[in-house]
């Protein structure tokens, strides 16, 4: 079986009809997605508490991102070491 792709504007378009009250098996079967995956997209799409209204996708994309930050960081010392010495 062909696995869907949904883009993010779709995602957040279910997880804003399931806030506002629709419930999550006539999203279903209206948009043609399994419950569990609008489960998914919900706690995905959902703040977590006391991390600046940050999603848990967005935390992720975070902490994939600094390890390249703190390499340019370090690249940069290196390179104000070199200049200062001249």
């Amino acid at each position: 079986m062909k696995q869907k792709r949904y883009n993010q504007e779709f995602k957040q378009t279910i997880v804003e009809l399931y806030r506002t009250g629709t419930s999550v098996s006539v999203l279903s079967r209206e948009y043609g997605v399994s419950e569990v995956t609008i489960y998914k997209w919900v706690k995905a799409l959902t703040p977590i508490e006391n991390s600046g209204g940050l999603t848990p996708t967005e935390i992720a994309e975070i902490q994939k991102e600094n390890p390249r930050l703190q390499q340019e960081v370090e690249i940069l010392k290196k390179a104000m070491t070199i200049f200062a010495r001249k």
